[in-house]
């Protein structure tokens, strides 16, 4: 699949001679003659690389290049500026903004080729994903309410018990209550790993922010601030957690909330194995059979379906109707268990610890063998317990 290339220029004869001459060396391109332009095609067309004019009418070239690093989904496309001014000020001005490269006009075609190649092949260098040791798993919910939460929390605890080594992440900053269900408060850990440049994201600094529970479960928590949810962090950064945790734990557990975000869905890639989990309802149905699409494009059955219980029997969509409209085998159905749920919360302990012979337990019990075993019958998997 050939390298994808914007071009942002106001002179349409620019544009044309430019990509004219890209397209000859065998890459994709795309144009945006404003900056406003720049930003919105940078956004839905995810470019391997920018060419960017300084001069344009609505907004200067190091606006368009200050607000593409201010967004986490465009910050890592490197951005070469193009301009006919020579002046060192100007060049300082661009990298300043967040420039990778600076060229001037008039230049040779084969400098540009050159110059663009170059890019491109540190970029490919950058963005190489160093190997992996470990297991991510990741619990999504089809939709807000139906227990993902506690479903990754009990997982994580019943491996815990079975002498294992889990770590936990919750991604669900701003609306985080994994601390407040085992007790930390507004424990903000994870906030303080992701504010920080991703070259320093290593298992020694996530250490340093992780908690750790009564029962010997290692946490790296998000808390329910409002303004952790604006916090302006990249998809490298995030990746770079899930990447440091695989090492750290046997396996990652990751919370990822409900439904997939801008991070979320391209962070799902980062996953092993993903438990989707869902009420037996309409609504929710209707929802997992959307995020299905986009979890397993290729069919790959990496995801398993856990339906959560909330409601009266008369209320539920049978389990076959479910299997059937999803295209997937249901790998658990689990009791709400509330009263229960609700004395372990009290407690601050996760219900698999403080109430091991009860139903809810006995299930999440049995599913975290089911899908350890399932794990360990893909190839190269690995026995966890």
């Amino acid at each position: 699949m050939p390298d994808k290339i914007l071009i942002v220029d106001d002179d349409i004869d620019s544009l044309k001679l430019i990509g004219l001459m890209l397209q000859r060396h065998g890459y994709e391109v795309i144009a945006a003659n404003a900056g406003n332009q720049a930003i919105s095609k940078a956004s839905s067309e995810h470019p391997d690389l920018i060419i960017l004019d300084v001069m344009m009418p609505d907004m200067d070239g190091y606006e368009v290049c200050r607000r593409l690093r201010a967004n986490p989904d465009t910050r890592p496309i490197p951005i070469i500026m193009f301009t006919a001014k020579t002046l060192v000020d100007d060049k300082v001005a661009g990298f300043e903004a967040g420039a990778d490269d600076y060229l001037t006009k008039p230049t040779h075609p084969a400098e540009l080729a050159s110059r663009v190649k170059a890019m491109l092949a540190r970029s490919v260098t950058q963005r190489r994903p160093e190997p992996a040791k470990g297991l991510a798993i990741g619990f999504v919910g089809a939709k807000g309410g139906v227990g993902t939460t506690t479903l990754a929390l009990n997982v994580a605890a019943a491996l815990a018990l079975a002498g294992e080594n889990p770590v936990l992440a919750d991604f669900c900053l701003g609306h985080g209550s994994l601390g407040l269900l085992l007790g930390f408060g507004h424990s903000h850990g994870m906030a303080n790993v992701l504010s920080k440049p991703t070259s320093e994201i290593r298992p020694s600094l996530i250490d340093g922010e992780m908690v750790v529970h009564q029962s010997g479960l290692r946490v790296l928590l998000s808390s329910a601030r409002v303004k952790e949810a604006q916090l302006n962090y990249s998809f490298e950064a995030a990746v770079g957690v899930v990447r440091a945790l695989k090492t750290m734990g046997r396996p990652a557990i990751f919370d990822l909330g409900s439904g997939l975000s801008s991070i979320t869905s391209r962070l799902q890639r980062e996953m092993d194995q993903i438990v989707m989990v869902l009420e037996p309802n309409h609504v929710a149905l209707t929802m997992a059979h959307e995020m299905l699409h986009e979890l397993e494009p290729d069919g790959s059955r990496r995801v398993h379906i856990v339906v959560v219980n909330h409601s009266p029997s008369s209320l539920q969509t049978p389990w076959h109707e479910i299997e059937q409209a999803l295209g997937q085998e249901i790998r658990a159905i689990i009791s709400a268990a509330h009263d229960q749920l609700y004395q372990a919360t009290k407690t601050s302990v996760p219900l698999v610890i403080y109430q091991p012979n009860a139903v809810f337990s006995s299930q999440i019990m049995k599913f975290t063998e089911d899908l350890n075993m399932r794990v360990k019958a893909e190839p190269g998997g690995e026995m966890l317990l």
